[in-house]
């Protein structure tokens, strides 16, 4: 029963945390326009550092490098890649229009169900290991929320 209670604690404090974007909206729409190029590439960077400097080489380390860690890598890129097509997302600079409509929001709610999801999962399986890894992770979690 404890389990679960620090299971659900802990994503409920994730989830609270995760509203620091709504400071966003204090911030002038110009000051954003100016900041949202670099931040977009600073995310991007980041996950795609953490995943072929970190992730990729440790999995290499623990599996070896055959087809099937090659194949995984091409699995989700293609599945990333059909899902974004399949809700018709696309980067343009056209503003939305009822001849131009833009779908980012379907793509950002079907991301955002995912990651929590999974964000979820992976903090209660650490609990399941134990209680201080558990909250060495929900911090973790913390900290790739914030940026």
């Amino acid at each position: 029963m404890g389990f679960w209670i620090l299971t659900l604690g802990s994503v409920f404090v994730v989830s609270l945390i995760s509203f620091i974007g709504v400071l966003t909206l204090s911030v002038s729409l110009d000051v954003i326009k100016k900041m949202l190029l670099c931040m977009v590439s600073f995310s991007a960077g980041g996950l795609l550092g953490g995943a072929f400097i970190h992730l990729l080489p440790e999995t290499v380390e623990e599996m070896g490098f055959g087809i099937d860690v090659s194949l995984y890598v091409l699995l989700g890129i293609f599945t990333s890649f059909v899902v974004e097509k399949f809700i018709c997302w696309r980067h343009c600079h056209i503003p939305t229009s009822d001849e131009h409509p833009h779908s980012l929001g379907y793509m950002n709610l079907f991301g955002d169900v995912v990651h929590n999801f999974i964000d979820g999962l992976i903090v209660a399986a650490s609990y399941l290991t134990s209680v201080p890894l558990g909250i060495a992770t929900t911090i973790a979690v913390i900290m790739h929320k914030i940026p």
